[in-house]
């Protein structure tokens, strides 16, 4: 071939290969581009899925110790309590900052005598009038969020004409139960527990006479079933024992004061179990700490336990007992040893004791619920000779003294729930006008709490990072609005008008049911609320809400295993291949 036309073939088969070189490396290019995009793509998809668990697992304190579980009635509830003596009280404003004080205290239980002297001076219901003054207080206590224990005693004198004593029973024993059922029905709702008579094992509480055991619970029987008849939610308190070794009366055989212990188990023997849902007791420390053990020749605060000993005995173990009176006295070192009834220690061991009391009673026994601190704060009748004055949380001219700021600081952290199964009786719920509290032994805790009006709604304060309500569920169940610290809850169905709920409506009954609200909520402390919604289901029959317990945890999300697995192989494969297309063609030149 001619020079020049060999020339023009080489041309053009060099142009051809260098088009055609052109025309791949833009396609390598193109699927390199492509190969880096899927890997990007999927490094995202991963993190989005470990970042997630991350928070979770960082937000979550795997450490948060889990509160006992509580499953004795009446035993998940705010520990902190007081005697008052609001009735004695004249001026309005004292009896506002007595309760106002007692609030910010973090107490939230008045057990507060109502003299039926004073409500029925004349036989029959009791006129407008004479519930005034009582009803002031059960409102004061209400506003400040302080459930009131009443204690029902102080015959009026045309109920005992044949004992003129201050302190004796009626004669006929129905005047009494009378009055309970008045009293349950005026103050349904509003007052929760009634206490039947005071320490009936000393003569002075039972007309000057020999004591009875017997007769004091054919009263408790008759007060029990009059207060079960006019509201049979309402909570009955058997009368706390006075504790003491005994002193006989001049009468052969009988007892000016019977021991606490004999005489509790004369009362089981007369029939006592059936007629009363928790065992009120007094518990006081006289001179030695909480730690000194029981001994039926000894007054201690252990001694309770030689009290729950009988009602176990007796087969009556699944009832709480409450501390009606509670504490250590604090009397000046300077009084003589004949004023000293309750014995004393200094008001530093008076404060560490009361609360070392309650701390050990808590977490050794399952049936302790309420100790009412004896007292929060007197009128100006006990003077200062008085061994008694020494009891007060607060001076009479309001003035705290060291048990005060002992029980305040401890009752603030009772406030917000941790990790645990918690009734709606715990102190982290703060529940509204409008819910009623119903006793029913297929509910947790044998009671729950109940609203149908709409707008009233209950908050339950917590630290974790999932929360399940325990509710009944049925027919004729409604729908509660749920809010987390103000916001509505992320994976919870929404209602027409965008709020968050959760739906109680059921075609069958379904008890203790666990109902997701919250999942995956960061550290801190959080409320959340409920509310009876104005927007109940349509298949529903009626609109009950039924807030039976809340159960929390403090845990991160489980891992994503399956998700993790499969990006992850994914990366590797289109990073594989990445990297084999770089590496091949660098090799030929074809990316310069």
């Amino acid at each position: 071939m001619k020079p020049l036309a060999r020339s023009i073939v080489l041309f053009i088969c060099c142009g051809g290969c260098f088009v055609e070189r052109k025309s791949l490396s833009r396609w390598i290019r193109s699927r390199i581009f492509w190969l880096a995009v899927m890997l990007a793509a999927l490094v995202i998809a991963l993190g989005g899925v470990l970042i997630p668990y991350l928070i979770s697992l960082a937000s979550a304190d795997v450490n948060q110790p889990v509160a006992p579980i509580r499953t004795i009635p009446h035993t998940d509830v705010n520990p902190f309590g007081a005697g008052f003596f609001l009735a004695r009280e004249v001026e309005e404003w004292k009896r506002e900052e007595t309760v106002k004080m007692a609030a910010e205290a973090g107490v939230g239980w008045a057990k507060q005598q109502f003299a039926w002297a004073e409500i029925e001076p004349q036989p029959g219901a009791a006129a407008a009038e004479d519930w005034g003054k009582w009803d002031d207080i059960v409102d004061l206590c209400a506003r400040h969020n302080i459930q009131v224990i009443a204690r029902l005693d102080r015959t009026p004198d045309w109920a005992h004409p044949s004992n003129p004593h201050l302190g004796a029973p009626p004669d006929d024993f129905t005047t009494y139960g009378d009055f309970v059922r008045r009293f349950v029905q005026h103050y349904r709702g509003r007052v929760r527990y009634i206490q039947v008579w005071n320490e009936p094992n000393l003569s002075r509480e039972w007309g000057n006479q020999p004591v009875d055991p017997a007769a004091y619970v054919e009263l408790l029987k008759v007060a029990y079933q009059a207060a079960k008849s006019a509201d049979p939610n309402v909570v009955v308190l058997s009368a706390p024992l006075a504790i003491t070794l005994g002193e006989p009366h001049p009468e052969p055989g009988k007892w000016s004061a019977m021991s606490d212990l004999q005489f509790l188990e004369e009362m089981y023997q007369a029939g006592a179990a059936a007629y009363f849902d928790i065992l009120s007791v007094n518990a006081f420390g006289m001179d030695r700490p909480p730690e000194d053990p029981a001994d039926p020749d000894v007054l201690n605060f252990q001694r309770v336990t030689l009290q729950r000993k009988i009602m176990e005995e007796h087969g009556d173990g699944g009832k709480a007992v409450w501390f009606n009176e509670y504490g250590w006295n604090a009397a000046p070192a300077s009084f003589p040893d004949s004023k000293l009834i309750w014995k004393r220690v200094s008001e530093e061991e008076q404060a560490a004791y009361t609360l070392r009391g309650i701390e050990m009673a808590r977490s050794r026994w399952p049936w302790a619920g309420v100790f009412n601190v004896w007292y929060f704060r007197q009128v100006g009748n006990i003077p200062a000779d008085d061994a008694e004055y020494y009891f007060r949380m607060v001076d009479v001219d309001f003035t705290p003294r060291r048990v005060y700021y002992a029980v305040k600081d401890a009752a603030a952290s009772l406030r917000v729930a941790g990790v645990g199964i918690f009734e709606e009786t715990n102190p982290a719920v703060t529940a509204g006008q409008g819910w009623r509290a119903i006793l029913d032994e297929r509910a947790s805790g044998q009671a729950y709490l109940e609203s149908q009006v709409a707008g009233t709604s209950l908050s339950f304060t917590f630290k974790g990072s999932e929360v399940d309500l325990v509710a009944f569920r049925d027919y004729n169940g409604g729908r509660l609005l749920v809010t987390l610290d103000g916001h509505n809850v992320a994976g919870l169905p929404t209602d027409s008008q965008g709020r968050s709920y959760v739906e109680l409506f059921n075609p069958d009954p379904h008890w203790r049911e666990q109902l997701p609200l919250v999942r995956g909520v960061g550290r801190g402390n959080h409320v959340l609320r409920l509310t009876v919604s104005d927007e109940p289901s349509m298949m529903s029959m009626g609109a009950r809400c039924a807030v039976d317990a809340f159960r929390v945890r403090s845990a991160a999300r489980p891992f994503p295993m399956f998700p993790v697995v499969l990006l992850g192989l994914g990366i590797v494969v289109v990073g594989g291949l990445l990297r084999r297309e770089g590496q091949l063609h660098r090799r030929y030149g074809l990316l310069s």
